[in-house]
């Protein structure tokens, strides 16, 4: 007879499970073991941290639209889970988490690593449950899976390292646990919005002149009805961090990101537009929305819950994004002028002369925008990007332009530092042979430096930047942006990267000057297998809103001369296009 751990990972197999990201540990070896002797059906990923298990968990259900699943022992190993399922549950990305616990017998009696992690989980999870047995397990198991999918979440299940090794008892199957009455297959409805819906919708776009779309993560996969979309609009679409992949960034109808990371064709076709389309997306910055009493909305979501969290729509359309765009557009009427989304064309090409300034390839120190740009222009163009949280964010959307056929992912409403090497990692596994490319900061590469060793070990032909200037840069601007404060606690002790990329068997690179960019990346591009390419840049270049807000001014200035180095952020500022950015 089967025991728990073995129906366990049965179950994940019959669910088009492939692999699970996580590390050993006593409280979990039924499991792995289960794993060990089913490794021709199920692979299982080494992390060197269960951080890094949960980022690549999350990463792999945002990647391949599929079941993440990642392990990790009883205690400490099921808490440091937390921050990737975090992760998971505010991007609603599908992953179930497997921990272990100690002995049922001695579970709430103070032994070693005795934490309930079902109460840990709580929080975190759409699903959680604490296995009882075998034949509880042919019942969870189905039911973890099923409830990650369908409510794109986290399913949690918590076993005792004893009953993972207990073997299935028909005769202490309770009377109403008949076997096999579970199913191991998902069920799929098919959401429409209702008529009177899509008709209140088409009715406030077709009666607007100045239209602006949003888009976000729901709306890959539905670029055709988008595009056509816009069209029919005259509409500029601005994308929303998650979406940056929906549109290439050279499309005519973009403007490219939005928020403090965006541009300012974005900013200023919120400002003007007269009605606004969400789709796929509640992007949480409200102010860079339409002001209310502005513009009338419309939002088209999967999930009912989202309609109108950051704005006041009046038509909600719930389903799928490309099937809900094509029942619109049937109704939508093309519009006679194109001058709204001329402007925004016209404001996109002027601000891509300024990114252009500022991306300089011979200014001195180094500047960042330079490097993120040439790094981008030699991604291939089926390459998997992911970025960390921090300025390395803002370089990778505003300078590096995707072109149609790649992908992007970070880490979203977490927004969590750390994330970035996990995920390429994950783009390398689900994607075997697609090159990977990440670009970090190094206040986050350095939390989890350790985990290059596993791209190493998977052979992930990964490329990653490091943006190197020894400080946490975003929050420094934060503190003062934000508060006025000078900036405190930021600075950071350096770390050879590259030759800690050499020390775990890689390819190391260091680039310290501009004219060292383009021989560099071109060596490092050429390098099989994972490289890591040191970049050492400016610490005092600003990280700049497209218009800076009056109280972020004031703040500014209040903070600037007490800020150590305030000199050099001066002189930055004083150029183009911090300058205009500083005036707007």
């Amino acid at each position: 007879m089967p025991n728990a751990a073995e129906i366990l990972i049965d179950t994940l197999v019959a669910w088009d499970v492939e692999v699970v990201f996580g590390l050993p540990g006593d409280g979990i070896n039924g499991v792995m073991e289960a794993l060990r002797t089913r490794r021709d059906k199920i692979a299982f990923v080494q992390v060197r941290h269960e951080e890094s298990a949960a980022f690549m968990a999350c990463a792999y259900a945002k990647w391949t639209g599929k079941l993440g699943v990642c392990l990790a022992t009883s205690g400490p190993g099921g808490t440091h889970l937390l921050t990737g399922l975090y992760d998971a549950k505010l991007d609603q990305a599908p992953v179930l988490a497997i921990t272990g616990m100690q002995f049922h017998d001695l579970i709430e009696t103070f032994t070693q690593q005795d934490v309930d992690l079902t109460r840990v989980f709580n929080d975190v999870s759409v699903y959680n449950a604490h296995v009882a047995d075998a034949a509880h397990m042919e019942n969870v198991a189905s039911l973890a899976c099923r409830t990650a999918l369908a409510r794109k979440g986290v399913a949690h299940l918590s076993i005792a390292s004893d009953i993972q090794e207990q073997e299935r008892d028909p005769s202490k199957r309770s009377k109403r646990n008949r076997p096999a009455h579970t199913p191991q297959d998902m069920f799929a409805g098919h959401s429409v919005p209702l008529d009177v819906e899509l008709d209140k919708a088409a009715a406030i776009l077709n009666d607007a002149s100045r239209v602006a779309i949003l888009a976000g993560r729901g709306a890959i996969g539905a670029a055709a009805e988008l595009e056509y979309t816009a069209r029919l609009l005259q509409a500029p679409v601005a994308k929303a961090l998650l979406g940056k992949a929906v549109l290439p960034d050279d499309h005519p109808y973009t403007t490219g990101g939005i928020g403090i990371l965006g541009t300012l064709a974005s900013q200023e076709a919120m400002e003007s537009c007269d009605a606004v389309l969400i789709i796929g997306s509640t992007f949480p910055y409200i102010e860079y929305y339409p002001k209310p009493g502005q513009a009338r909305g419309v939002q088209i979501d999967c999930d009912a819950q989202r309609i109108g969290l950051r704005f006041p729509v009046e038509a909600g359309l719930v389903g799928d994004a490309a099937e809900t765009l094509r029942a619109l557009n049937r109704r939508l009427t093309q519009k006679p002028s194109d001058e709204f989304l001329r402007r925004s064309q016209e404001t996109m090409r002027k601000w891509r002369e300024m990114m252009r300034q500022s991306e300089d390839m011979q200014a001195q120190p180094l500047k960042p925008q330079a490097i993120a740009r040439a790094f981008g222009q030699r991604l291939a163009d089926d390459t998997v990007l992911a970025t960390d949280s921090g300025q390395n964010t803002e370089l990778a959307a505003r300078h590096v332009d995707l072109r149609s056929g790649q992908a992007f992912g970070v880490s979203g409403s977490l927004a969590s530092m750390a994330c970035g090497l996990a995920y390429a990692i994950a783009a390398g596994i689900a994607f075997p042979g697609r090159p990977v490319a990440a670009i970090v900061g190094d206040g986050g590469f350095a939390m989890q430096l350790g985990e290059f060793s596993t791209a190493v070990r998977y052979k992930i032909p990964l490329k990653v930047l490091v943006i190197k200037n020894n400080m946490l840069n975003q929050i420094a601007w934060e503190q003062m942006m934000f508060l006025g404060n000078p900036q405190f606690g930021c600075e950071l002790q350096p770390i050879d990267f590259a030759k800690a990329a050499e020390a775990m068997g890689a390819k190391g690179f260091r680039i310290e000057r501009p004219d060292q960019i383009e021989t560099v990346l071109d060596q490092a591009f050429a390098t099989q297998g994972p490289v890591v390419i040191e970049a050492l840049v400016d610490a005092y270049e600003p990280l700049m809103p497209p218009k800076m807000p009056a109280d972020y001014a004031k703040n500014f200035r209040q903070a600037l001369p007490r800020t150590p180095g305030h000199e050099r952020i001066e002189e930055n500022i004083a150029r183009e296009p911090a300058k205009s950015m500083m005036d707007a």
